[in-house]
């Protein structure tokens, strides 16, 4: 984003689809944000692509890691998320060329969050195209165009192309949030940190407002 164009502060977000601190993170990013002059834009990041083998719930990793860590934290947030079922647990590239569509229709602000529910709190397997195409009729986008352009891999470059630049903002742990290419912030944000950083970049901002006396008077 072009900051001398917009007086909006630019929040990106990087997450992956099965990683269940990207879910635990919406709620901080709201409360941060809500009452800003805000973009914030939900960026792709494979934690395991393809063909490294991904994570499976039965294993020991995955309870241990829910049972010490993530369960705490939901029930300190008030969040409603269990460790899924699916196993072994999906690969999110289909599900991440589908955001691109998503993008392209007006839908990407809800994309995310609602893939973060499917998997998290409805025990879906968004590695499925199926499953996929309801997420997206769900959210109004048209599902046989979806469908249609993901079998087609209309939007695979574009994710390539995304997978790009997360690697050029050198991405290793979701969630990751930059404010204004500025700001960094790896893990579950803490709501006051992250708005502290988004006041801290309007009130730097060129066209902010100074302290100036009007014919009127001080």
């Amino acid at each position: 984003m072009n900051q001398a164009a917009t007086d909006r502060i630019s929040v990106k977000v990087w997450s992956d689809y099965v990683c269940p601190y990207c879910m635990l993170a919406e709620g901080p990013l709201h409360e941060a944000t809500h009452d800003l002059d805000v973009d914030v834009e939900w960026m792709p990041y494979e934690l395991r692509p393809h063909p490294k083998p991904t994570l499976r719930p039965e294993d020991a990793y995955l309870p241990t890691v829910w049972e010490r860590s993530v369960y705490p934290m939901a029930r300190r947030m008030g969040v409603d998320i269990t460790l899924p079922t699916v196993s072994p647990q999906p690969y999110t590239r289909l599900a991440f060329e589908g955001y691109q569509y998503a993008a392209e229709h007006g839908r990407a602000a809800e994309y995310t969050p609602r893939m973060l529910r499917a998997f998290f709190q409805e025990n879906q397997d968004i590695g499925r195209l199926e499953v996929l195409t309801a997420i997206a009729a769900d959210l109004g986008l048209d599902a046989d165009d979806y469908a249609r352009a993901l079998n087609e891999g209309t939007y695979r470059k574009a994710h390539e192309e995304a997978l790009r630049t997360a690697e050029a903002y050198s991405i290793s742990v979701v969630p990751t949030i930059i404010v204004n290419e500025r700001h960094r912030i790896e893990g579950v944000p803490d709501a006051a940190r992250l708005r502290k950083a988004i006041l801290e970049e309007q009130a730097a901002s060129p066209d902010a407002p100074g302290n100036a006396c009007g014919i009127d008077g001080c």
